[in-house]
């Protein structure tokens, strides 16, 4: 664990934004080119996937995302105790007892119906807490917009998720093929918002950048004050990062 935090802070050490800068993205050639990557695969995987799904009946697909997010919360309450989140632990950990047993594996969110609200985090934000800069701004094949920060914490909640390490092959495949469904049941649920800046941008690089960095640093508590933020911003990518 001292290795990947000396690791993160390393990198975001090494690539500190100059002063005044809205956003550090000394990579971005090569962010534009795996950005041209991620549109192309939404253009022809993605897209028409989530405009189907998107035609089915509100809610038709809730059971994906609940299976998905409830297959999760391990690698979240392990976050949450490495973060010193008491409340988001035990919140997490009644979250999951409940959905897994009466919840039918998760496939039922009973835990939200009784007051119990999921306490997304991950460990990109576990080194926010711990004090690592978020260091330059990446786009990721396949996942997106992120930062030199949360690359290296979605190779750790790999590492870190349970699932991957207790879990038998089969509980392991179901849950790649949930995360996989939730990704496109979201496409399909924030499709036209998705499509204005992919699409109808005239940048659509740098405006999904803007939106990622923002929402980020405003969901880490990073952010100046909330009038700073664009209260139009939306975050396409938040559902996907998980």
């Amino acid at each position: 664990m001292i290795a990947v935090i000396g690791l993160a802070a390393g990198l975001a050490g090494c690539s500190q934004p100059q002063p005044g800068a809205e956003f550090n993205d000394p990579y971005e050639p090569v962010n534009r080119e795996v950005h041209a990557f991620n549109r192309g695969l939404d253009q022809a995987v993605l897209r028409p996937a989530g405009e189907v799904v998107g035609a089915a009946p509100a809610g038709t697909f809730d059971w994906v995302i609940n299976f998905s997010d409830n297959a999760s919360l391990p690698g979240m309450i392990i976050n949450g105790a490495l973060q010193g989140d008491g409340e988001g632990v035990s919140i997490n950990t009644m979250r999951f007892i409940i959905n897994t047993t009466i919840g039918a594996l998760g496939l039922v969110d009973w835990a939200g119906k009784m007051g119990l609200p999921e306490q997304s985090t991950d460990f990109g934000e576990t080194l926010a807490v711990w004090g690592v800069p978020e260091g330059a701004y990446l786009e990721l094949p396949l996942l997106g917009p992120s930062t030199e920060r949360d690359a290296v914490g979605e190779i750790v909640d790999l590492v870190l998720d349970p699932l991957e390490k207790m879990g038998t092959y089969d509980q392991q495949e179901y849950a790649t093929i949930a995360r996989v469904g939730e990704i496109i049941v979201e496409r399909g649920d924030f499709g036209s918002t998705i499509d204005s800046i992919l699409y109808e941008s005239a940048d659509s690089y740098a405006q999904a950048r803007l939106l990622y960095l923002q929402n980020r640093r405003f969901e880490l508590g990073e952010s100046a004050a909330d009038d700073q933020i664009d209260p139009y911003s939306i975050d396409p990518y938040e559902e996907f990062d998980q």
